[in-house]
């Protein structure tokens, strides 16, 4: 049998299942499970240990016990006080019987026969002069050789499915597992399960969902914790290979009098990160093979400068480069960067926003952009747009760059002919996490500040102290500083007690007269939140109220002082963007928190913040206390879902999974030796499947 054929088997509609039919299989399919593969992979949330039977004499009142007896006599009866039906029967074994009973279940007296062999769990209390159990579930035992699913053993408990009983989807999957598991083709040479210490596929998915003992529960998951790991890796060493092998369609040359010219536009001295960095993509640049890097570096480390010598390094060689950042502010602070930057050089420069798209001066500037003359383009989601075309793109800059969705990363990539790709992050990745969503990327690192950077002094305070808190930020204004409020809302809510915007504005206006007080918020236009920027850049406004659109790109270095309401509602990722808006300048900055952290999570969240401003250990602290499907507070960031997997606690594996990925595609990368032709039957049919997998990162 060829490795297509026995994967096909794996994704045999559901609707041909014995027992489900085409109505069954649209319930099912509106849960998400389409073939036997998906039904395979439904994994139980927990199992209830029902292992241990005991006789019925040894039942003991208020434990939860697992039953065994024959029905003795049953029947129907109305109870006195509440008029519900009671179905009750009497199991008994060599030790003694018991009562079982059932509420608002009269059609059972039709399930059960007298004689019948019963399985009961359920919570055992006592009931005039004996005992009776309440039944969880329960199970008829069938002939010679049954084995119980229900009511005895480790029991699946199953994520709901709409319309299905938990004992009709338990018995569905069980059935599937028995006739499909040992049919699963195992992907993995006998030499690296052995290697790894894993079980085979078809044995650990049967032992994940009907396990005989914790331990194998376990040693199965393992394996299905490793296989999901392997799979996402083996794509992300696909793409880095491709990308790899791939002439550039925009070589570059950048000789010594280039490189002074670039540098010659920096208003300062690199650091040595900086140029080690630089030297890194000097390297991407001038190779015969597109640039694909993710340049990390915390709030202030300088990664602008370094974006700057590969889009000027471009210019320099006649071709168009391009930057994109995720807001209109934050593309408007680079407009101003780059034109302070290249004032009085011949770069032609043009700003290309949402708002202004459909402009008439949005039209002239796409024409100017797709007839060669602007060379460099900086903009939001507007330059997706598919009417937005350039002449000889050569660099390609995305900032922040986590708020992008990845088809959206992937649609600024296809508007070059292989262009360089730089991805930018401010966000600090803990390295599970980059190796699952950028493992394709070569990585870069700005680990070292520029010199000047003023640290900054983070404290919580409770509400009892906001009166000496008030009069610190006034004293402050009154020197010339400026100051930062963020809430969490905009508007007051009737269902969130928190600190709105707009009645924080009111409120602030009083009581920090005569320093003007201004607004910022995201449902603005982008004239306003201009005009609003453009006040508090110049001194008019002293201090700011902002929702969380100042998370990035806003670069005031008079604003020394921040204070935050409700800092428990944000996460730590999100306060380390916003204390990165001051410390910007010579002054001292000063980062407060207000809020009530109720809940434990939230307590350490503060904690870890108040205490260090290293973003990588609190990236590290905030993937263990929310995990990484809300770590970057967007569900776009291309995160595969792993339904078996923890980036946290699977680190290990996660390593050992990449290593053996990247070995193998480097040694087969076609995937024709050994396993390889079904390790590529199933990648590509579960890609089409599941077509989010084959767009990680």
């Amino acid at each position: 049998m060829n490795a297509d054929s026995q994967v096909e088997k794996l994704f045999l509609p559901l609707r041909f299942l014995k027992g489900v039919g085409p109505k069954r299989a649209e319930l099912l399919s509106a849960a998400g499970l389409h073939t036997v593969y998906d039904l395979l992979h439904w994994i139980p949330r927990t199992h209830y240990d029902r292992r241990r039977m005991r006789r019925i004499a040894d039942a003991r009142p208020g434990d939860v016990e697992t039953l065994q007896g024959v029905v003795l006599s049953m029947g129907v009866q109305r109870t006195r006080r509440r008029g519900m039906t009671l179905f009750h029967l009497r199991l008994g074994d060599e030790s003694g019987a018991i009562d079982a009973v059932w509420f608002r279940q009269a059609y059972l007296e039709k399930v059960f026969r007298i004689g019948d062999e019963v399985i009961v769990s359920g919570r055992v209390d006592t009931f005039h002069e004996g005992l009776q159990i309440k039944p969880d579930e329960f199970e008829i035992v069938g002939g010679e050789g049954y084995e119980p699913i229900h009511a005895a053993g480790l029991v699946p408990a199953y994520p709901p499915v709409e319309g299905f009983g938990r004992k009709a989807l338990r018995r569905l999957i069980h059935d599937a597992v028995a006739g499909y598991a040992p049919l699963v083709p195992d992907a993995l040479d006998p030499e690296l399960r052995q290697k790894r210490g894993l079980m085979p596929a078809g044995a650990a998915l049967k032992a994940m969902h009907f396990p005989h003992s914790e331990e194998e529960k376990e040693e199965a998951r393992r394996r299905l914790a490793y296989d999901e790991f392997y799979v996402c890796e083996l794509t992300l060493a696909m793409r880095r290979r491709g990308i790899r092998h791939a002439r550039a369609g925009r070589k570059l040359v950048i000789g010594d009098a280039l490189d002074a010219r670039i540098r010659a536009r920096f208003p300062f001295l690199l650091t040595r990160a900086q140029e080690r960095v630089i030297g890194e993509l000097r390297g991407d640049l001038t190779a015969d093979r597109p640039m694909n890097r993710l340049l990390q570096g915390d709030v202030g480390s300088g990664k602008t400068v370094v974006a700057a010598y590969a889009l000027l390094a471009a210019v320099g060689n006649d071709m168009q480069a391009a930057i994109m950042a995720p807001t209109e502010i934050l593309a408007e602070q680079h407009a101003r960067t780059f034109g302070g930057m290249l004032q009085g050089s011949r770069v032609r420069i043009r700003a290309l926003t949402g708002g202004a798209r459909q402009s008439r001066r949005g039209r002239e500037i796409r024409d100017a952009v797709a007839a060669g003359e602007v060379d460099l383009v900086i903009g939001t989601h507007a330059l997706l747009e598919e009417d937005i075309r350039f002449k000889h793109l050569a660099v390609v800059v995305i900032d922040e760059q986590q708020k992008f969705g990845v088809l959206q990363r992937a649609a600024l990539r296809l508007k070059g002919e292989r262009p360089h790709v730089l991805v930018m992050t401010a966000t600090p990745i803990p390295r599970t996490l980059a190796m699952t969503l950028y493992g394709d990327l070569d990585l870069s690192v700005l680990d070292e500040m520029p010199p000047g950077r003023k640290p900054v002094t983070t404290l919580f305070r409770p509400e009892s102290q906001r009166g000496e808190v008030m009069a610190f930020v006034r004293k402050l204004l009154r020197e010339g500083r400026q100051a930062y409020f963020v809430s969490p809302l905009v508007e007051a809510s009737e269902t969130l007690d928190l600190e709105s915007a707009t009645r924080l504005h009111e409120k602030l206006a009083a009581e920090l007269a005569p320093h003007p007080v201004s607004m910022l918020h995201g449902r603005m236009t982008s004239a306003e939140k201009e005009a609003v920027m453009n006040r508090f850049r110049t001194g008019d406004a002293r201090a700011l109220v902002s929702t969380l659109v100042i998370e990035v790109g806003i670069d005031v270095p008079n604003a020394t002082v921040l204070v935050i309401e409700n800092s428990e509602r944000f996460g730590l990722s999100q306060l380390h963007q916003l204390r990165g808006r001051i410390g910007r300048g010579a002054q001292e900055g000063y980062c407060i928190l207000f809020g009530d952290p109720a809940s434990e999570p939230a307590r350490e969240r503060i904690k870890a913040f108040t205490e260090t401003a290293d973003g990588f250990k609190i990236a590290e602290v905030d993937l263990k206390l929310r995990g990484p499907g809300d770590f970057f507070g967007t569900r776009q960031s291309g995160l595969p879902e792993f339904r078996v997997a923890n980036l946290i606690g699977d680190a290990a594996l996660l390593a050992w999974a990449r290593e053996d990925a990247f070995a193998r595609v480097e040694e087969d990368p076609q995937l024709r030796l050994g396993s390889g032709p079904l390790l590529r039957a199933m990648l590509g049919r579960r890609s089409r499947a599941r077509a989010p997998l084959a767009t990680v990162g």
